[in-house]
């Protein structure tokens, strides 16, 4: 292969890098798409088809792939974990191009329980927000107290905390910003 096919390849796959990476989904609201326990990914090494795998981040936020092990892929991006596991396979084989494409999200759950219509556990692609979950989870019932709703969300500390969330409100064009978005894990609760 002559130098300028080999220069062509590398700079296609890093245009669809970045174009992939800058897509609305892994740049919605400021927020980079972040990895965790129950998300596929494929992994695939430019010329290298033994090195092209489907990989799940297992419950203790690893992956494993060839030649490298185990690689901590919980709480990265996409891009981040591409450079990891470009320097770790650079002990194995010259200059890697890596690509890594997630096949499928089932880290992001939220749940909605209490007096809704279809209550449970939604796997959705982020971002959503408080009322789209409430409308994934079939509105809110005759009985719902609709401004006494909360949301319970796990701190970086670890420790609980409640939001509050007066759906009249948000339905009369006020205090919009308690309409946040969730995080994965997130409890709303309707009484």
């Amino acid at each position: 292969m002559t130098s300028t096919k080999v220069v062509k390849n590398v700079l296609f796959f890093t245009l669809l890098s970045f174009l992939f990476l800058n897509h609305p989904l892994f740049a919605a609201s400021g927020q980079k798409f972040v990895l965790g326990p129950g998300d596929y990914i494929e992994i695939s090494v430019w010329k290298d088809p033994d090195l092209t795998k489907t990989v799940v981040v297992q419950p203790d936020g690893n992956i494993s792939f060839p030649l490298i092990g185990d690689v901590e892929a919980a709480g990265h991006t996409v891009g981040e974990l591409r450079q990891i596991v470009t320097k770790r396979l650079k002990e194995y084989i010259s200059n890697p191009v890596v690509s890594i494409l997630p096949v499928k999200i089932e880290s992001y759950k939220i749940y909605v329980i209490g007096k809704v219509n279809k209550p449970g556990m939604f796997v959705v692609l982020p971002p959503v927000n408080v009322m789209q979950a409430l409308s994934m989870a079939g509105g809110l019932n005759p009985f719902a107290k609709s401004n006494e709703i909360s949301i319970l969300r796990v701190s970086n500390q670890g420790t609980q905390e409640r939001i509050r969330f007066n759906y009249k409100d948000i339905t009369k064009g006020r205090h919009l910003e308690q309409n946040i978005n969730l995080k994965s894990g997130d409890v709303i609760v309707v009484p």
